[in-house]
Parts: C-alpha cells; sequence; structure tokens
C-alpha cells in the first residue's frame, strides 16, 4: 500500500549541467498546515532510508507533534521512491543516472513546499545523518524563510575523512562480479552484504560493541546481529540507489553552489536561523569537533552532544529511548524558542 504522494517537478535542471526530465519527489506529510502557514517542519529523510524512517520522532507529546505542526518528510533523489536510478526510464536509469547535489534536493524540496502548500515561513529544518545536512543546506540556501535548525549526527560539509569511509563502502559494493557497471540484471548480493558488514564496523561506537549492546537489543551473536541488522537493512535497497546517495553524501558543501562559491565561512555565516546542533559523542564520522568548528562562524547557533556510546546510530530516529529523549528534549526547547 502506497502511504506516500508524488510531487511533479517537470525537467529540472541539475547543478552538474545535466536535465533531470519527468522529475519527481516523493513525499509524506503529517498534521494540518495553520491557516497562517507559518507551523511548517521540513524533515528530509537519511542515507538509505524511505519517509517512514523518520516515522520514530513524530507523534503525540513529541517535539514534532503532528497536532501542532505540518511536518513535511520529502525523500531524497536516489532512495528508490523520488527519483532515482532504479524507477528512473532510459536513457538516464540505472548507472546513467545523473549525479545529484544536495543544492538540487533542496531547490527541489522548495518547490514542493511553495507549489503545493504556499508555505514562506519554515518553523523549522531538522535531519538525522544526511537529513542533518540537508537541514544545515535548507539553513543556508533560504535564511529569510528558516527560523530554526536542528541538524544531528551531520554536518554543512562531509569531510574528508568521511568521502574515505565511504570511498571504502562503494569498493565493497563494486567488487561483486556480478556489478557490471551498474547494468546488472539481478541485484549484486554478495557486494550488498559486503558493503553491509564494512559498514557495520563504522555505525556503531567500539563501546557499542565491547560493552555487547547488541544482545541486549535481542540478537543472539555478533554474527547474528551484523546478518539481521546490517545485511538485512541493505539487502532491502537497490545497489545504484545507494551509489546515488553516497555520491550526494560525499559532494555535501552547504558552499558548493551559485550562491556561496565554495566559501564556506560565508554559507555558515548566513544561516539566521536558531540552530542547536546534535552530534553523537562516539560518531565516527560525524565527530563532534566538525559541529564545534561549523558553530564558530554560525550567528546564532550552539551544539549539544548527545552522551552516547551507540555512534552515529544515536541519532537514528527511534533507535533507543535514551538517546531519542535527548534529541526530543533539546527539539522542543528549540521550538519553544
Amino acid at each position: 500500500m502506497i502511504d506516500y504522494k508524488t510531487f511533479t517537478l517537470g525537467d529540472v535542471s541539475l547543478q552538474s549541467g545535466i536535465m533531470l526530465r519527468n522529475a519527481h519527489l516523493a513525499y509524506k506529510t503529517y498534521g494540518t498546515l495553520s491557516p497562517n502557514r507559518d507551523n511548517c517542519i521540513i524533515f528530509p529523510t537519511f542515507f538509505g532510508s524511505q519517509h517512514d524512517g523518520n516515522e520514530p520522532m513524530i507523534g503525540r507529546g513529541m517535539a514534532l507533534d503532528p497536532e501542532k505542526y505540518f511536518i513535511v518528510i520529502p525523500n531524497l533523489f536516489g532512495n528508490g521512491l523520488s527519483s532515482s536510478p532504479s524507477n528512473n526510464p532510459p536513457p538516464f536509469d540505472r548507472s546513467r543516472f545523473p549525479s545529484i547535489n544536495y543544492y538540487d534536493n533542496i531547490q527541489c524540496q522548495y518547490r514542493l513546499l511553495r507549489e503545493e502548500f504556499q508555505v514562506e515561513k519554515i518553523a523549522l529544518a531538522c535531519g538525522f545523518s544526511m537529513g542533518a545536512q540537508q537541514s544545515f543546506h535548507w539553513g543556508a540556501l533560504f535564511p529569510d524563510i528558516v527560523e530554526r535548525i536542528a541538524p544531528w549526527c551531520g554536518s554543512a560539509k562531509t569531510s574528508t575523512h568521511n568521502l574515505v569511509f565511504l570511498e571504502g563502502i562503494k569498493a565493497a559494493l563494486t567488487a561483486d562480479q556480478t556489478w557490471d557497471n551498474g547494468w546488472y540484471d539481478h541485484q549484486p548480493i554478495t557486494g550488498l552484504r559486503a558493503m553491509a558488514r564494512v559498514y557495520a564496523g563504522w555505525g556503531p561506537s567500539q563501546s557499542f560493541y565491547r560493552e555487547k549492546v547488541y544482545l541486549d537489543l535481542g540478537f543472539t551473536s555478533i554474527e547474528d546481529y551484523i546478518i539481521e541488522a546490517w545485511e538485512g537493512r541493505f539487502l532491502q535497497r537497490d545497489a545504484n540507489d545507494i551509489l546515488s546517495m553516497i555520491n550526494t553524501w560525499q559532494k555535501g558543501d552547504i558552499s558548493d553552489n551559485p550562491i556561496y562559491k565554495g566559501d564556506l565561512n560565508k554559507a555558515l555565516l548566513s544561516i539566521k536561523a536558531k540552530a542547536i546542533l546534535m552530534p553523537s559523542q562516539t560518531d565516527q564520522y560525524f565527530p563532534p569537533d566538525d559541529n564545534h568548528i561549523e558553530v564558530r562562524s554560525m550567528p546564532n547557533a550552539e551544539v549539544r552532544v548527545i552522551p552516547s556510546i551507540w555512534g552515529h546510530g544515536a541519532g537514528g530516529p527511534g533507535r533507543n529511548p535514551v538517546d531519542t529523549k535527548f534529541i526530543d528534549d533539546n527539539l522542543k526547547e528549540l521550538l519553544n524558542s
């Protein structure tokens, strides 16, 4: 059963110079837009996920309360629901799907809000991981529209170390002999499993494994955890879609666009929104240091570190109640300010 709507974008001129023809955004909304259209929250999706992955952060009594706010979750290009390698028609299908960056995503999300809902003010742009990076972009690209941003477990620019981590993920996936440069007849299962196993060493922290948290989650062994939680997750996704999202992630930079022309400091200074940045204390590829450096140039921002041993997973919506409450409490404070 389809539980989302589709916004038809028509032909979209991408920053890469390619035209994405007959593009579309898949999205889902929660709550009701107020008569003044001033209660909108934009909550983009994260890597390897779709709109339902964000839903544990939405609920009555939570910060993202659909009884108070109109919450819009746009699906990232490349995630299998919005225009993606797996659903785009030839000749730009599969490995010919064009390179899409966050600038392209946010421009199209802006069109969704303006054309479909006539929204001119955004109460909050927030998100986890790649969703966090999109919320940074919202703040920089539309500083007069976005009142608050709350990125957690993400950065304004993908670091070199982060990029290298992703190169390892890509290499594991594409080493599968059935990969065939993206023109596979069947999903490269061996590559997807290999990628998942590499990722399993980066997502949680060393302490997560040392303290065997996976046993508390109901897994019977480390192997059980890796197969079910990691291989099982990525086997649900198309390989070309995964690589498309990785490409977007690696290009992440709020200044890489016609507005800021590579001046990251200028882009950070432009963010007028009140901001709370929430990195995980033990995140191995979006470490707190990145956010501490970024807030030096952000006029109205602070860092609040999630005190967790869950690594990057501390920010995963609904992954564990303690970290979810930390994020939710800070979102409530920000929305009430």
